[in-house]
């Protein structure tokens, strides 16, 4: 039973993108390791920029915040 969690930052991901991140990691689970879609399960964790750090610093602090699909 694979499990994969997603942890991305929150700054305007839609949930059609979200929707097809889980589909393209189920349908790579299944292609390559010959996992079953029903046992497969996929979490995406969305992490406000200002509680995710690099470089020292808040991810808010480090680059605008995204405006969303172009």
């Amino acid at each position: 039973m694979p499990y994969v969690n997603v942890r991305i930052t929150k700054e305007g991901n839609t949930p059609e993108q979200k929707a097809q991140v889980i589909a393209e990691i189920t349908e790579t689970l299944q292609r390559v390791l010959g996992k079953p879609p029903e046992v497969t399960f996929v979490v995406i964790d969305e992490v406000p920029m200002e509680d995710w750090g690099y470089k020292g610093l808040p991810t808010s602090k480090l680059r605008p915040p995204n405006p969303g699909p172009l």
